[in-house]
């Protein structure tokens, strides 16, 4: 699907969203703004959860920054760092799962590490994105929270992570690095299989995003939408979303949930 064919989510048939089973999201600039919540979002977020409907976000952060939101959300599950670690509430305590063993993961540890001083040695400019103390499973380069890389600097990290045998994803902040057959794709079915105990059909749930590394989800998942910000990664998208939101971020996501549950009062 190319740009020409996205078609504005005012077009997205009710008929369509009534038959959703749930919400998959991004979190960074899906969600938040500078890291935070918008309003919009959260108060979307408590309307699906009083209409039962699940939201499981996926997202590159780190396990450790998700913690707090996994707790404070009303969200079904949080699976971070690209598919590898998943966070899950129950009553006043977080469970954590991971895609790997442990000792495969101290394996990846060092091979990681090593992969991470190659980058800033390699790569003028380039620094480790400030959230990388709570990465269990992966390494992230700033290129747009706290830093700016240029298109040319972020190809160039991406091909030193290659280099030493890692997959690569680009969100709207940050390179991602990681070993392993995970991805945003792979952890919505273990999200979904595990929390809510029911196969993962994708043509049952809808996901919203806003950046390249969305774009497995936009392929896979029936009703895909983006936020209108997704149009700041135009040149470097190759997989498009069938929808795109008028609205930015968690304004975006908030028409989303909007039309959702209007499908619903509707049927």
């Amino acid at each position: 699907m190319t740009l020409d064919q996205v078609l504005p989510l005012q077009l997205l048939p009710a008929a369509a969203l009534q038959s959703v089973r749930g919400v998959l999201t991004d979190i960074d600039d899906t969600l938040t703004q500078a890291g935070a919540i918008e309003p919009a979002a959260l108060v979307a977020l408590q309307q699906l959860a009083v209409a039962q409907v699940p939201v499981i976000a996926i997202t590159g952060r780190p396990a450790g920054w998700s913690e707090p939101f996994a707790m404070a959300w009303p969200v079904a599950a949080i699976v971070a760092e690209n598919g590898a670690v998943m966070l899950r509430r129950d009553g006043d305590a977080l469970w954590r799962d991971f895609a790997q063993d442990e000792a495969t993961r101290a394996a990846h540890f060092q091979r990681l590490q090593r992969c991470a001083q190659a980058v800033l040695a390699a790569v003028p400019g380039a620094r480790l994105a400030r959230d990388s103390a709570g990465r269990l499973t992966d390494i992230a380069i700033d290129h747009g929270e706290f830093a700016h890389l240029d298109t040319g600097q972020i190809d160039a990290v991406g091909a030193v992570m290659r280099s030493h045998g890692l997959n690569v994803s680009v969100s709207s902040i940050h390179i991602n690095g990681w070993i392993g057959a995970h991805h945003k794709a792979s952890g919505a079915r273990w999200a979904v299989e595990t929390v809510l105990g029911v196969p993962f059909d994708p043509a049952e749930w809808l996901f919203v995003g806003d950046s390249t590394n969305d774009q497995s989800m936009f392929e896979q998942v029936r009703l895909s939408v983006g936020v209108a910000n997704l149009l700041h990664f135009a040149d470097r998208l190759h997989t498009w979303p069938k929808y795109l939101a008028t609205a930015e971020r968690g304004a975006g996501f908030a028409q989303v949930a909007q039309a959702l549950l209007a499908a619903r009062a509707g049927a």
